[in-house]
């Protein structure tokens, strides 16, 4: 996925490490240090004569992007975005996600600050990939997924890192929007929350970006919101499947071999129904999702992105307009740390929720 949060960088600035391999840590201090000392501020990058012409546009489009979400969303942008770090190769790090077999059970790791989540990043590729086939020696799935960008939360000065500079102008923006808004909000033990909201931040933020910019005809401000439509369309998808997963998973009659024969078969109709009335209904994105092998680990390790997206989008048709709707989430998530999910539901209560604007 193109998003994702490396809680290593924070394991650095908590107070006790005993809870983390101190090899991990180490590591991780390593590559934060390398990325921190090659920082440069974007707007000497754009005025140095030697940046190619196609590299300063995107790094304006950064700028303008972090300007419109603190300007126009509220977004606690912080100093992240405005300095540039030049990375080896197109992946930053890997990330690793395990869950049981027979249960829509994410395996989960605790750090220092944000408490237990269901992944951990890797700058070692080989260690991710050492990390997953433990996983699977001890009986659990896993995914072993690739990552360009992260947020520290605000703990430090994140840099724009090249690797992600080769995103399309709404992935790039898209992707800004929804690192910022991890520094505006980030609910200890709640990936799924933090992570769904901040592609809902992202990828509507950058549907009113573009739009507000090149008008409802735009190029771009079509294909965000082409974008945005998959989304919706997709995380439905997704939790049709999880449903029916969790059925079989919860059918006492069935032993373990069983449920797991089973749910072969609920990946199987699911790959038959995507291929069939899925993709028709999809403009720019996921086509080839279900190309890749099924589990619950990748299952769990892309529904952090896109769980009740519906819900988000009605809270946005109720209030009418972006600011308002992220200001409303932010305030019921935070008075329900322990289940942002059900706050979020009540306060979706009644909406009228409409086709996304095409």
């Amino acid at each position: 996925m193109k998003k994702a949060i490396a809680l290593v960088a924070l394991a650095l600035i908590a107070s006790s490490f005993l809870f983390c391999s101190p090899v991990y840590v180490v590591r991780a201090g390593i590559e934060e240090a390398k990325i921190l000392s090659r920082r440069r501020a974007i707007e000497a990058v754009v005025a140095d004569p030697s940046t190619p012409e196609p590299t300063r546009a995107k790094l304006r489009l950064v700028l303008q992007a972090r300007t419109f979400a603190a300007q126009h969303l509220g977004l606690d942008v912080g100093d992240s975005y405005t300095t540039y770090s030049r990375v080896d190769g197109d992946t930053l790090l890997m990330m690793v996600s395990g869950a049981r077999k027979d249960a829509f059970v994410p395996y989960t790791w605790w750090f220092p600050i944000v408490g237990r989540v269901p992944y951990k990043g890797f700058f070692d590729f080989d260690d991710a990939y050492a990390e997953a086939t433990s996983l699977e020696e001890k009986g659990y799935d896993a995914y072993v997924r690739p990552s360009g960008a992260f947020s520290t939360l605000g703990w430090f000065n994140d840099p724009l890192l090249s690797t992600i500079l080769d995103y399309a102008d709404v992935s790039l923006a898209g992707t800004v929007i929804h690192e910022v808004t991890h520094n505006t909000i980030y609910l200890a033990g709640q990936a799924a929350f933090n992570e769904s909201f901040a592609n809902f931040v992202g990828d509507r933020g950058a549907a009113e970006y573009f739009c507000l910019l090149e008008g409802d005809d735009g190029e771009r401000c079509r294909r965000a919101r082409d974008l945005w439509h998959d989304n919706l369309v997709f995380g439905t998808f997704l939790q049709e499947l999880v449903d029916s997963l969790q059925a079989v998973y919860g059918d006492d009659a069935l032993d373990y071999d069983a449920k797991l024969a089973a749910r072969e078969e609920v990946f199987a109709a699911a790959k038959e129904r995507y291929r069939r009335d899925v993709v028709p209904e999809l403009r720019v994105a996921f086509r080839g999702y279900m190309d890749r092998p099924l589990n619950n680990a990748t299952l769990i390790g892309t529904r952090l992105y896109y769980r009740d997206l519906h819900l988000f989008e009605a809270v946005y048709q109720r209030y009418g307009s972006l600011p308002a709707a992220i200001d409303a989430i932010i305030e019921v998530a935070e008075s329900r740390p322990d289940d942002p999910f059900e706050g979020l539901a009540e306060l979706a209560a009644g909406a009228v929720v409409r086709e996304p604007a095409s």
